[in-house]
């Protein structure tokens, strides 16, 4: 018996702040999350998959209009013809009561109880699959609790959307201990909500297979879902397999050794062709974090709109890979303390005296809130990060100041 285990596709997730940067390639990453379930559908189809469970958090909120229901009753209709079954729950994304709108599916597909823990049992596979989805968002008590203990003779598998007893990242929604899952006597948990991969327990298997496709840069790396194979009502095999078709990630460059930007871009060349050989035919979507100290310092700062348009053009020239520089940053440091003149070395502590100020002070941090109280939503960049958040401002505080120090610099060394 082949089962796979998938969760938090969370189809049509909106993008957040994507169309804000040019040339992004908006449309390829906003379908990229019903692409990925396609791929998840082709290789169940493939494989003779004979099961298919979704862990919660298939859709990302209520519809807007029909469109997502209709998508996945049609990529469930092409599981149906080949006699695959599904299984899912709901969880804080679709919870009963966040999706209204509602569609018949296919007889092939079964959603578990949102009331009670349910039990479904499939008796020429063997199997009993067993879960309770979420009736609401806010769903903070212990559902696993009130699971049944397992059926003897049969593979039981439990569906749960749960952070456990926490994650970073992750809001603790139907909080449990693995001890007590343990306890319950199944072979397999098939859990739901932190989007990292994770293998919690082998005896028996505890599983989160993370999301089936990133949708920024804080979802990096492979993703896609797990494969279980099941022989004699033992696991023989767990498999994680990738099936999105947007890949995010960082792409670290260390400046140290370099003498000017254009060093620096070659190094950016080298490192984006190594990114580029392990995607395959994925989009691949890139931030570039360039840090280090370094000579070509006060350059990269006194022109970074120029260098930024650099970066993305090294990635166009890339031959191996289809790439988009999603962002750009400068994290680098001028190399060495240059020789100040008396009154320079004034300017300096002057300036370090003005930024400690405005770190301590309240002033700058009125001014930012009352800027991004008029934003709205515009305040978030791609990532989800508030822009008007106390960790931005420290940023911005930090690069204005490197940048008025490369400067000064640059003028002593002339």
């Amino acid at each position: 018996m082949k089962i796979l285990h998938a969760a938090d596709l969370h189809l049509d997730s909106p993008l957040l702040g994507l169309p804000l940067y040019e040339a992004a390639p908006v449309e390829r990453i906003r379908s990229a999350t019903r692409r990925a379930f396609e791929n998840l559908v082709g290789y169940a189809l493939e494989h003779q998959v004979d099961v298919v469970v979704i862990a919660g958090d298939l859709f990302d909120g209520d519809w807007r209009d029909y469109a997502p229901g209709l998508f996945f009753s049609a990529q469930m209709s092409r599981l149906r013809q080949a006699g695959v079954r599904v299984v899912w729950l709901r969880g804080n994304h679709d919870a009963a009561s966040k999706i209204r709108r509602h569609l018949r599916l296919p007889d092939n597909v079964a959603e578990l109880a949102t009331s009670h823990p349910q039990t479904i049992e499939l008796e020429s596979l063997g199997l009993a699959i067993h879960g309770q989805g979420f009736a609401k968002r806010d769903t903070t008590e212990d559902l696993a609790a009130s699971y049944p203990r397992a059926i003897p003779g049969v593979f039981n598998l439990a569906l749960l959307h749960t952070a456990l007893e926490g994650r970073p990242g992750h809001d603790s929604y139907a909080p449990c201990t693995l001890n007590a899952l343990r306890d319950k006597g199944y072979q397999y948990w098939a859990l739901g909500h932190v989007h990292t991969r994770e293998v919690l327990c082998e005896e028996p298997w505890v599983v989160f297979p993370g999301n089936l496709q990133g949708r920024f840069v804080r979802e990096s790396g492979a993703k896609g879902a797990t494969l279980i194979e099941v022989v004699a009502g033992r696991v023989v095999r767990v498999e994680a397999l990738a099936f999105d078709v947007v890949r995010f990630g960082v792409c670290h460059v260390e400046a140290s050794d370099c003498s000017n930007p254009d060093d620096i871009l070659d190094v950016v060349r080298r490192s984006l062709n190594e990114w580029a050989s392990g995607v395959e035919d994925r989009l691949l979507a890139l931030r570039v974090v360039i840090s280090g100290a370094t000579r070509a310092h006060a350059a990269l700062h006194r022109d970074e709109f120029r260098y930024v348009e650099e970066v993305r053009n090294a990635a166009l020239d890339v031959p191996s890979g289809d790439i988009w520089i999603e962002d750009v940053r400068f994290q680098t440091q001028a190399l060495g303390q240059p020789t100040l003149s008396e009154a320079q070395d004034g300017i300096v502590r002057e300036l370090l005296s003005a930024a400690a100020s405005l770190r301590q002070g309240d002033e700058l941090k009125s001014e930012f809130d009352a800027l991004f109280k008029k934003l709205g939503e515009l305040r978030l960049d791609p990532t989800g990060e508030d822009l008007g958040g106390p960790l931005h401002l420290e940023r911005t505080l930090e690069q204005a100041q490197e940048l008025l120090l490369a400067r000064l610099a640059e003028v002593t060394r002339s």
